[in-house]
């Protein structure tokens, strides 16, 4: 997905649960509006659903929903987009694999979904068709939802985790699973948080990055493959503004020059060095700079110039790129939106 300046919403990729939001399941390749949406102000996707915040405080989604994770109070998968239900001031979305969550302006966080990890946070692991406020958390300014984990940040710079964590995802030194917010201990000062799949990856407001979990192609960054189960500094990282991470294994990071530097999993791409070789550091997305901001998806990155072009690398099934093929690239193609 990508959202324009003018509110509107633009996708293309896989529609096969309607999750281009379009009225079909076909599949598109190159980007085309969201008819019915007007007045965004954010986008989220999650694997097979997507949501929008709308400027009224309003959250809409669309596409699968075989767990509620589209908060509709149903189960069924919807081509077009609906309101999620007993949700308004909301000021930030994040969608899952299957659980969705939602931040309010009073500082509370809401979730809806599958819920088989407690992902949900409300102390329980019963899946949710509406959304359930997440326990022993208020005073939130950012959240993050992975697979099965979900984090937050709250005004003071602590950060908060609950879910699964067979491979240390929550930070806590334990694979002890959470059923309600918990501090994440030995970290502070974070400004922005990313969750991919069984880890987790924290920037503080010093340009640093802080990772933890699972470890397995290297996405953590750290020069091994070993899992960590408590906050570790990624050494290899500075003056960083922005990070991101996929569905899967692979992670992003903006720095201050506009450049991007990727690791993890690469089978596909997906780290943009013109390589298919995994990566357990840093390595520069070569050749270009002047970017704003950065996004990992399966198999895939994006990412959008300070002109406002936006730019795709990696896996490319079902024309996920949006460049009007199905051909994978190894390095970043531009999008026309």
């Amino acid at each position: 997905m990508a959202l324009r300046s003018d509110g509107t919403v633009w996708v293309w990729g896989n529609n096969a649960y309607g999750q281009l939001g379009d009225g079909t399941t076909t599949a598109r390749l190159s980007p085309a509006q969201v008819s019915s949406l007007a007045g965004i102000t954010a986008i989220s996707a999650g694997s097979d659903h997507n949501l929008a915040l709308k400027s009224d405080g309003t959250v809409w989604a669309w596409g699968y929903n075989n767990y509620g994770q589209l908060g509709d109070g149903t189960s069924t998968n919807r081509p077009t987009p609906v309101q999620v239900l007993n949700l308004n001031d909301i000021v930030a979305i994040a969608a899952a694999s299957s659980h969705s969550m939602a931040l309010k302006s009073d500082g509370t966080v809401y979730a809806w979904g599958r819920n088989n990890y407690g992902q949900l946070g409300d102390g329980t692991k019963t899946d949710r068709l509406v959304s359930t406020q997440v326990s022993n958390l208020n005073d939130a300014i950012a959240i993050s939802t992975g697979d099965s984990h979900s984090l937050a940040i709250k005004s003071d710079g602590s950060v908060l985790a609950w879910g699964n964590n067979g491979f240390g995802q929550l930070g806590d030194g334990t694979t002890t699973e959470h059923l309600a917010a918990a501090q994440v201990p030995g970290i502070s000062s974070v400004t922005a948080v990313s969750t991919g799949m069984g880890y987790s990856i924290a920037l503080k407001n010093d340009g640093n990055v802080w990772v933890w979990g699972y470890n397995y192609y290297g996405q953590l960054g750290n020069n091994t493959t070993a899992n960590s189960l408590s906050p570790i500094q990624n050494t290899n990282l500075s003056n960083i503004t922005a990070i991101a991470s996929d569905k899967l294994a692979h992670s992003l990071a903006l720095k201050s020059d506009g450049t991007i530097w990727a690791w993890g999993y690469n089978a596909m791409g997906q780290l943009g060095d013109g390589t298919y070789t995994t990566r357990n550091y840093p390595v520069q997305v070569p050749g270009h700079n002047s970017f704003v901001a950065v996004w990992g998806g399966l198999y895939h990155s994006m990412a959008l110039k300070n002109d406002g072009t936006v730019w795709a690398w990696g896996f490319n099934t079902s024309g996920k790129l949006g460049d009007g093929t199905t051909t994978s690239r190894t390095s970043p193609v531009q999008i026309t939106i």
